[in-house]
């Protein structure tokens, strides 16, 4: 899944020890600014503490995460992992031209007045 997300708060890492060797994981709280309800999101990063560290709080970003359930003890849990964070591009404006200021000459062919119209 993707959206765009703005950081609200960055966790501290908690790091730990298993049969695979060292792991750290990470939460960042991220809000999704286009939602009434429901606004927060709390998303793990696994082993990816280069893409925690590029995170600013109120920035926005581009978040593509998982979504997985698990059951233990007859309990479910649920998880939300990121898999790519890139930061969201603002909209490119269009650039501003401006017009040369319009100057009104007089009219009749009188004293001074130059026609450099070519008809």
């Amino acid at each position: 899944m993707e959206i765009e997300v703005k950081v609200l708060e960055i966790l501290p890492p908690v790091t730990g020890q298993s049969a695979r060797g060292q792991w750290e994981r990470q939460t960042v709280i991220f809000e999704q600014p286009n939602k009434q309800y429901g606004k927060e999101l709390a998303v793990t990063f696994m082993n990816k503490a280069q893409d925690v560290a590029m995170l600013r709080v109120g920035e926005m970003y581009n978040l593509s995460f998982d979504i997985e359930s698990r059951k233990f003890n007859d309990r479910w849990y649920t998880d939300v992992r990121a898999w790519r964070v890139q930061p969201l591009q603002p909209q490119a404006q269009p650039p501003v031209t401006e017009m040369p200021p319009f100057v009104e000459e007089p009219m009749g062919g009188g004293v001074g007045v130059v026609d450099d119209m070519p008809f």
